[in-house]
């Protein structure tokens, strides 16, 4: 399904999720509150203390968003702000059965699902993930610049939305 724009481009579902997103998340009033208002969590899990100082940094994710979806029973809308400092890497992970739209506001990120190639993605590309894709790899492509991603989830209503993958 494509959608024209004013200016007769056409633009894909994605696209339209994430003016959504935007839309929805500059919308909000201040009775409608952003999951988990508080800081921004490590999507990471808690380094141990036996990982060395020259470890790559994690990824940190600040949801915007997370609302039921209308006329649509046991699905769940999330929008988030994934940060990437430089050099940042995120865990091989997955998003169980949940729909994901990521689009790179700021930076450059490399990116590898299932067994296909990395792909790189500079500001204002984009790209999607089908439910149970294996993500390989996340990161930073820049050792000095940040990177940061609007992550747009549709899932099932409670399911987790990272699952690192188990260490083989």
């Amino acid at each position: 399904m494509r959608a024209i724009t004013g200016r007769g481009r056409r633009v894909g579902i994605a696209g339209l999720l994430a003016v959504a997103t935007l839309t929805a998340a500059t919308a909000c009033s201040a009775s409608d509150q952003p999951a988990d208002a508080g800081e921004p969590t490590t999507a990471a899990a808690s380094a141990s203390a036996s990982v060395s100082a020259s470890a790559r940094p994690a990824e940190t994710l600040e949801p915007l968003l997370q609302q039921a979806l209308p006329d649509v029973e046991g699905k769940t809308f999330t929008s988030a702000v994934v940060e990437l400092p430089p050099n940042a890497s995120a865990a091989p992970h997955r998003h169980g059965q949940a729909f994901v739209y990521a689009y790179v506001l700021e930076g450059t990120v490399r990116s590898k699902l299932d067994n296909k190639p990395v792909t790189t993605f500079h500001q204002g590309e984009n790209w999607v993930e089908q439910p149970g894709t294996d993500h390989v790899l996340t990161e930073n492509a820049s050792q000095s610049e940040p990177a940061k991603l609007l992550v747009v989830f549709v899932s099932n209503t409670g399911d987790e939305l990272k699952v690192e993958d188990p260490k083989s």
